[in-house]
C-alpha cells in the first residue's frame, strides 16, 4: 500500500518545487516533500519544454476497439463498474500509446470535470505531451504509479487522484496498455493502487486465456485424429454424445474431465511442467477420493505446419467423490469450450507463477495434496484401458457406486516451452534485471543491503534479511563472519514476522541455517521452517510468534564476492507464497551474487575513504596556535562524494602578526588530500622567511608547478588555489593576495559586509603570470571571511547569486555581540545543505588591536653611547610592565642587537618592544644584509652576539622591509604573569555540530 507522506497536501511545498524545477533550479534538498518518481518525472517534462497551463493533446480516431486488450478487460470493467459504489471513481483504460479507450463509472461531476479535461475516449495522455499523469507516467516508468493533486504537472490535473498501472502481454512482457483508477482529491483513498495493480493483473490474465488461431488449428487436428465419442468422457461418467447433425464435428459439447475443479487445476499444473519438460514421460498423480490420474503427452502437427504438445489423462478407478455440479464452461466465438493453455486459467498473474493458491498446504476438503510419480509408458497404457471385467458384486460402475474404471480425455494443449515454467522465468529474469539496475546505485554499504530488501520484497519472498559483521561496515574485510554480525536491512510485508530488529546484534546457533550457510559457503533451503530444529532453537519465543505470523519456508545465502563471504542474507515466505523449491535456490543465489559484489564495491569505498580521510585529518591544522591579532573560528566539512584537498591555517608571525591561509586542491581522493599537505607545508614554510603575501604566492606557484612536472602530468594538481592574508594587530593594516581564488569578505564593525577587491591571480602552477597584492586597513572588532569554493558554487544557481547571498547572511550578524563561532554557523546554515557535494573551508577572522600601552618604540641614532641609554629606557618599560624577570636577558638582547645595527647598519634605527602573550623586541635598521649566525672560534674576539641572543630567545629571525630589515626575537613570559593573556584560541572542533 502507497504511503502518504508529509508533502503530500495542498501546502505550498509541492507547487514551490515545482516552480523551481519550472525556473531550472536545483532541487536536490526536498526529501520528503516530492517522492522520486514524481520528481523524476516534473524533470523529464521539464526538459521536453512542457508548460503546465497549455496540454498539446491529440485525438485519434483509428483505435483498436475490437482487438483482443479491449475484448480482455470488458469483464473486469464491468465488475469494477459494479463493485464501485463508494466515492465517485472513474475507470479508464488506455492502449499502450496511452489513448483512452474505454472510460466507466464516476458520478455526472467527475465526468463532467474529466470531460473538460479531454480525458474521454480517443484523447492521448503520453507524459511526453501532458505531462506527469498517472497514464502516461505508468507508460514511461512500466510500473504502477500513484499521481495526487499538485503532483500533476498540469494544472488542469490537481483536482484529481489517479492511480495506474500497466497492462502487460503475459508471455511477451510487452506493455499492451494502462489501467486507471481516478476520483476528485477529496476522495483519493491509498488503496486505489492495488485495486488498479489486481485488475491489471486480471487482465494480462485473461490475455493468456485467449486462443490463438494457431490453437484453434492443433486442437482440430488432435479431434480429428481421435475417434471424440469413444475415447472423450463427460463429466462424472455420463457418456460424451456424438456431435449433433450439422453441427462443428470439432467441438466437444461439454467438458471432457470427470473431476472437480481442485483436481483440475492440479492436472493442469502437471501438465504445464509436462509440456516445458524436455522428455516426454507419463507421470501419475494421484487426485481426491483416492483416485488416480495418469498424464502423457505427445506431438501433434497440423495441416498447416503447426506443431505443438497434447497432454491427455487417464482417470482411474476409485471411490466415487460427490460434489457439487460443475460450472458451466466459458465458450469461444466458435462455439466450443474454451481451451486450457499452458498457464492456470483462474486467478492473477501472480498465481499463473507460483500455481493455484488452494494447492498449498491442504485440500479445503482436509485431505493432503495429491502427489504425483512418473509412469513408463506400457503401465500408463494399462492404466488407460483399465480391468477387462467390472468389480464383484455388480454389472456396472453406477450400480456398484464406483466411478468408473477409466475416464480418458484431453487435458491441455500448447506449445513447448511455454507455460508455467516460462512464465516463472521470464519473471526472474525481470527481477534480476531489475535487481541489476536497483541495486548498487550508491557506494553505501547499508543503502546497497536495503537496496537488495526493496528490490525481492513482495516480488519473491514476504521477508528479506542481511546480516552483516561490523567490519564489513567499517570497510574491512570479515576476520570471523560468525561473530559480530548486526542486522543492516530489513523488509517484511507482514509485522512481528522477524526475528531481530535493524541495528541488533545477530547471534545465529552453529545448527541454524544461517551459521551452517556460512560455514560451508553454500546456501540452504529450509522448506518448511516448522520442522527446522536448528532455526527454532535460536530464540523459541520469537521463533514461535515468526511462524504464528505466517512464515513457513526459507531460503538463506551467503553473501560472497570476490572469494570472500561479507555476511549473509535471509528470504522467508508466508501464507499466500508456495513453500521454496529447489529451483528458487538458483534465483536466490543470483541476487546475492549481484547485491554481494555491490556491497563489497561500497565496502572497498568505505575503505578508500575512510583512509582519505584520516590522511587528511592528520594534514589539517588540529587547533588554532596562540597569538594576539585575531579571535578564529573556522570549519570544515568534507564533500559527500569524497574525501577533497580543501585546507586553512593560521599561522603567527613576527611582529604580532598573523596570516591568515585558505586553499584548495580541485579534485578529491588521497591525491588531493596528500597534495594538499604538501601545499599547507609549504606555506607554513615560505611564511617562516617573513615574505610578503605576493611573493609568498609567487614562490607556491613554482613549486606548484615543479611538483606537477614531477608527477608527469598524471594526475597533476594544475587548479590549486591560495588566499593569502597577512594583518598586523599594532597598524591594523591587512595585505591579501590571491592565486585563483575567491575573494575576501571584510565585515566592518557596523554590519557593513562587502568583498574585498583583490587582484586576481592565476591559480596556481600556470606560472608566468605576478600576483598583485591589496592593503586596506582594518578597524578592531572587524572580521575576516575566508573561505573555498564548496561554500559558493551550487548546481543550478549562478555564482553571484551565491555570493550576494553570502554577503547578505553576514551583514544580518550582529558585530561585535556574535562571536566568530556564532558567524561559521550562521553562514553554514544559509548556504550549505546538510551533505554538501563538494569539501567546504571557511575562516572567520576578528581582528584585535594592541594599543599604545602594549607597544613602546625609540628611535636611535648610529652612536654606540646611545646603547646604554636605550638599555635603560628598555629596564624602565619593562618595570612598568612588570615584567621584572624579563629585564636581565631583554637588556642583553636589546645590546647585541642596538650594536650590530650601529655597527654594521644604516640609520634610520629603530627599537620597538610589543608585549603580547610573548614579549618582541625588533631592531630596524636601514641595510638589507641580514645576520648570519655562526660559531666562533676561540681565538676569535667578535662572532659570539647573535649566537648568544639566539639561546636566550625561544625564536628569533629577519625580515625585509622597503627600506632595510628587522632583527626580531621572542621571549616567553609567565603564564600567570600579566603578559601571558594572549589571544584567545578557538574552540575545539567538535564545539559546533557541522565542525568536523
Amino acid at each position: 500500500m502507497i504511503q502518504l507522506t508529509a508533502g503530500w497536501d495542498e501546502s505550498g511545498g509541492l507547487a514551490d518545487v515545482h516552480e523551481r524545477i519550472l525556473a531550472g533550479e536545483a532541487v536536490d534538498d526536498v526529501a520528503g516533500i516530492v517522492r522520486t518518481p514524481i520528481l523524476t518525472s516534473w524533470q523529464r517534462c521539464r526538459s521536453l519544454g512542457l508548460v503546465p497551463d497549455r496540454l498539446t493533446l491529440t485525438c485519434e480516431q483509428d483505435l483498436d476497439l475490437d482487438g483482443r486488450l479491449l475484448t480482455a478487460a470488458t469483464p473486469v470493467l464491468d465488475r469494477l463498474e459494479a463493485v464501485l459504489d463508494g466515492p465517485p471513481v472513474s475507470v479508464i483504460l488506455t492502449d499502450a500509446q496511452a489513448r483512452v479507450l474505454a472510460r466507466r463509472a464516476g458520478d455526472a461531476e467527475l465526468n463532467r470535470h474529466l470531460d473538460a479535461t479531454n480525458i474521454v475516449q480517443g484523447y492521448g495522455f503520453p507524459e511526453s505531451s501532458a505531462g506527469t499523469n498517472a497514464l502516461g507516467t505508468a507508460l514511461a516508468e512500466r510500473r504502477p504509479v500513484y499521481v495526487l493533486g499538485r503532483e500533476h504537472f498540469a494544472d488542469c490535473m490537481q483536482q484529481l487522484a489517479c492511480a495506474a498501472a500497466p497492462i502487460r502481454d503475459p508471455l511477451s512482457g510487452r506493455v499492451e496498455g494502462v489501467l486507471d483508477l481516478t476520483s476528485f482529491r477529496r476522495h483519493s483513498d491509498p488503496v486505489m493502487l492495488p485495486l488498479a495493480q489486481q485488475a491489471a493483473d486480471e487482465i494480462e490474465q485473461r490475455l493468456l486465456e485467449q486462443s490463438s488461431k494457431r490453437e484453434r488449428e492443433l486442437l482440430a487436428e488432435f479431434l480429428r485424429t481421435r475417434q471424440a465419442a469413444g475415447d472423450l468422457v463427460a463429466p462424472y461418467g455420463e457418456p460424451l454424445p456424438g456431435p449433433a447433425p450439422g453441427a462443428d464435428p470439432t467441438a466437444p459439447a461439454r467438458p471432457v474431465l470427470p473431476i472437480d475443479p481442485l483436481d483440475q487445476a492440479v492436472l493442469r499444473e502437471t501438465a504445464q511442467e509436462l509440456i516445458a519438460a524436455p522428455h516426454r514421460v507419463a507421470t501419475e498423480v494421484v487426485l481426491s477420493g483416492g483416485r488416480t490420474a495418469v498424464l502423457f503427452c505427445r506431438e501433434v502437427c497440423a495441416a498447416s505446419g503447426e506443431a505443438g504438445i497434447v497432454v491427455e489423462a487417464a482417470i482411474a478407478a476409485g471411490p466415487r467423490f460427490r460434489l457439487p455440479a460443475p460450472p458451466v464452461p466459458e465458450t469461444s466465438r466458435a462455439g466450443t469450450p474454451a481451451i486450457e493453455v499452458t498457464t492456470p486459467s483462474r486467478g492473477s498473474a501472480a498465481e499463473a507463477a507460483t500455481g493455484p493458491k488452494e494447492l498449498t498446504g491442504e485440500h479445503r476438503s482436509g485431505m493432503p495434496r495429491p502427489g504425483r510419480r512418473k509412469a513408463g509408458r506400457h503401465e500408463a497404457e494399462a492404466e488407460i484401458r483399465g480391468p477387462a471385467h467390472p468389480p464383484e458384486g455388480g454389472t456396472s460402475a453406477q450400480a456398484s457406486g464406483q466411478a468408473p474404471h477409466t475416464h480418458a480425455g484431453l487435458l491441455l494443449l500448447g506449445e513447448p516451452g511455454v507455460g508455467r515454467l516460462a512464465l516463472l522465468a521470464r519473471k526472474r529474469l525481470e527481477l534480476l534485471y531489475d535487481a541489476s539496475a536497483g541495486i548498487g546505485r550508491t557506494l553505501d554499504v547499508t543503502r546497497t543491503a536495503q537496496e537488495l530488501v526493496e528490490t525481492v520484497v513482495p516480488r519473491f519472498a514476504d521477508l528479506v534479511a542481511v546480516d552483516l559483521p561490523d567490519a564489513v561496515l567499517s570497510g574491512e574485510e570479515p576476520v570471523d563472519i560468525a561473530e559480530g554480525l548486526r542486522r543492516v536491512a530489513l523488509g517484511a510485508v507482514r509485522e512481528g514476522s522477524h526475528l531481530y530488529d535493524v541495528g541488533e546484534k545477530v547471534d545465529w546457533l552453529p545448527a541454524s541455517p544461517q551459521a551452517r550457510c556460512l560455514q560451508t559457503g553454500g546456501p540452504v533451503l529450509e522448506p518448511d521452517l516448522s520442522r527446522a530444529v536448528g532455526w527454532i532453537a535460536v530464540d523459541p519465543g520469537r521463533t514461535r510468534k515468526v511462524l504464528e505470523s505466517g512464515i513457513h519456508s526459507l531460503i538463506t545465502v551467503p553473501l560472497r564476492a570476490r572469494g570472500v563471504i561479507l555476511g549473509v542474507v535471509s528470504f522467508y515466505r508466508a501464507e499466500g507464497f508456495a513453500a521454496f523449491e529447489d529451483d528458487d535456490l538458483w534465483l536466490a543465489g543470483e541476487l546475492a551474487g549481484r547485491a554481494a559484489v555491490c556491497i563489497d564495491n561500497a565496502r572497498r569505498f568505505t575503505r578508500e575513504h575512510t583512509m582519505a580521510l584520516a590522511v587528511q585529518r592528520s594534514l589539517l591544522p588540529r587547533g588554532v596556535p596562540a597569538q594576539d591579532a585575531v579571535e578564529v573560528a573556522h570549519r570544515y566539512l568534507p564533500a559527500q562524494a569524497g574525501v577533497g584537498g580543501d585546507w586553512f591555517d593560521v599561522i603567527p608571525l613576527s611582529g604580532s602578526r598573523v596570516a591568515l591561509v585558505v586553499g584548495d586542491v580541485v579534485g578529491h581522493g588521497v591525491h588531493a588530500a596528500t597534495t594538499m599537505g604538501r601545499l599547507r607545508t609549504a606555506v607554513h614554510n615560505f611564511s617562516a622567511l617573513d615574505l610578503p603575501s605576493e611573493e609568498l604566492l609567487t614562490h607556491l606557484d613554482d613549486l606548484v608547478g615543479r611538483l606537477d612536472a614531477d608527477s608527469g602530468r598524471i594526475g597533476g594538481i594544475i587548479g590549486a588555489t591560495c588566499l593569502y592574508a597577512v594583518y598586523d594587530p599594532v597598524s591594523r593594516r591587512c595585505t591579501f593576495a590571491r592565486a585563483g581564488h575567491p575573494p575576501p569578505v571584510l565585515v566592518l564593525p557596523d554590519g557593513t559586509a562587502d568583498f574585498v577587491d583583490v587582484p586576481a591571480g592565476p591559480p596556481l602552477g600556470l606560472g608566468g603570470l605576478p600576483f598583485e597584492p591589496c592593503e586596506t586597513e582594518v578597524p578592531e572588532g572587524s572580521r575576516i571571511v575566508l573561505y573555498t569554493d564548496g561554500l559558493i558554487e551550487s548546481r543550478g544557481q549562478d555564482l553571484d547569486t551565491r555570493l550576494g547571498l553570502l554577503r547578505r547572511t553576514l551583514a544580518t550578524t550582529r558585530p561585535p555581540a556574535d562571536s566568530p563561532e556564532e558567524t561559521c554557523g550562521a553562514v553554514l546554515d544559509a548556504l550549505l545543505p546538510a551533505r554538501p557535494d563538494d569539501d567546504v573551508a571557511l575562516l572567520v577572522a576578528r581582528t584585535r588591536a594592541l594599543d599604545a600601552e602594549r607597544t613602546q618604540h625609540w628611535d636611535v641614532s648610529a652612536d654606540p653611547a646611545e646603547v646604554p641609554r636605550v638599555r635603560a629606557a628598555v629596564t624602565r618599560r619593562l618595570r612598568k610592565w612588570d615584567l621584572v624577570e624579563q629585564v636581565p636577558t631583554t637588556e642583553l638582547i636589546v645590546s647585541e642587537l642596538v650594536t650590530n645595527a650601529i655597527r654594521y647598519g644604516g640609520p634610520p634605527i629603530r627599537l620597538r618592544l610589543i608585549r603580547g602573550h610573548t614579549l618582541v623586541c625588533e631592531v630596524t635598521d636601514g641595510s638589507s644584509t641580514s645576520p648570519r649566525l655562526r660559531r666562533a672560534r676561540t681565538t676569535d674576539e667578535g662572532g659570539r652576539g647573535l649566537f648568544l641572543v639566539a639561546q636566550l630567545a625561544e625564536r628569533w629571525g629577519t625580515r625585509c622591509t622597503a627600506d632595510g630589515k628587522v632583527i626580531w626575537t621572542e621571549q616567553p613570559l609567565p603564564p600567570d604573569g600579566p603578559g601571558g593573556s594572549g589571544g584567545a584560541p578557538a574552540p575545539p572542533a567538535g564545539s559546533s555540530p557541522r565542525a568536523t
